[in-house]
């Protein structure tokens, strides 16, 4: 890319059009060519980006999250000022997780027009009340207690405590602006979940594996857990934080993919860390995201190590019906 189009992408903040391509000395032919080899690419009508400058390796959601941004930014200057940003494309915005998130298409929302879905957008109709619109980044984004609301109305009730546990959590909302919210606009469909999802969610969950795994336990009648629980030893010095304190001393730890790094230390340091939890008296179960995709099992296993914990007689465990 030459200088001038570097200019005109980086105002454009990642994405820039024919025009100014055009503008900058590249011929259509050029822009095919450069496309055909991957040294630009498409994200929608009229709007192409560079990707050498993004990081190597990126996972997929984050690309999908980068990608799914830039065509915002395209999308809301096709459609002028009156298009605000909303639903998933504004938790997007909000630096919320796309866990569970459709982004194949942006979504923005007028006060009146038409509602309507083209290839790259879905256009809805609706009328917005005094604060729920904010600005993030340049553009006007319904706040993110509304985006919450929306995202949840068409998506499902994990999603929305995906998204509204991680919003609590950022301090980006607070429990009773999501309940307000999701109040306002009960009448919407999908605001039962909405609803639901705005008095579950907790800003001590600090992933979307700990947000969804306290999904599965309420699902399934588990006991609801202390979340972020600090253990003391009998001298009472802190052992450690743990996910999740089901019961009186059953942990409960998700372990995501990144949480301890790969290296040998900072495993050996976690086996030492639960070796000392289990000679406090308490059981530890570890999930992962494949136990999450196995709901019933996942809380069969909980259910059968709240009763089986070290050093409970007959009469002191937990039981089933």
């Amino acid at each position: 890319m030459n200088p001038k189009l570097s200019v005109l992408t980086a105002a454009r903040r990642g994405w820039f059009t024919r025009t100014d391509a055009m503008d900058a000395g590249y011929s259509d032919s050029e822009l095919r060519r450069r496309l055909r080899a991957g040294h630009w690419t498409r994200l929608s009508r009229d709007a192409y980006a560079e990707p050498a400058g993004w990081p190597t390796g990126e996972p997929p959601w984050d690309r999908a999250r980068r990608l799914h941004l830039l065509r915002t930014r395209a999308v809301v200057e096709r459609m002028g000022g009156a298009a605000v940003v909303s639903h998933q494309s504004a938790a997007v915005l909000h630096g919320l997780p796309s866990w569970g998130l459709d982004l194949t298409k942006v979504h923005v929302t007028k006060p009146s027009g038409r509602q309507r879905s083209e290839a790259i957008a879905e256009v809805h109709r609706s009328r917005f009340e005094p604060g729920e619109i904010t600005m993030v980044d340049g553009l006007q984004v319904v706040t993110a207690a509304r985006a919450i609301t929306e995202t949840t109305c068409v998506s499902s009730y994990e999603v929305g405590i995906v998204l509204g546990d991680a919003a609590l959590h950022q301090q980006l909302v607070t429990t009773e602006a999501l309940v307000t919210m999701a109040n306002r606009h009960k009448y919407w469909s999908g605001a039962p979940a909405a609803c639901a999802a705005a008095r579950f969610a907790d800003g001590l969950s600090e992933s979307v594996g700990e947000s969804r795994l306290r999904v599965l336990m309420a699902n399934h009648g588990l006991p609801a857990p202390r979340l972020q629980a600090e253990i003391h030893d009998a001298t009472g010095r802190l052992v450690g934080r743990v996910d999740f304190l089901v019961g009186a001393r059953l942990i409960v730890e998700f372990d995501g993919a990144e949480k301890y790094g790969e290296t040998a230390d900072a495993m050996l340091a976690e086996k030492w860390r639960e070796d000392r939890l289990r000679a406090c008296g308490y059981g530890v179960v570890r999930m992962s995201w494949g136990d999450l995709d196995q709901p019933k099992a996942t809380a069969d296993r909980i259910r059968w190590a709240l009763g089986h914990l070290p050093g409970l007689g007959p009469a002191d465990r937990i039981r089933w019906p």
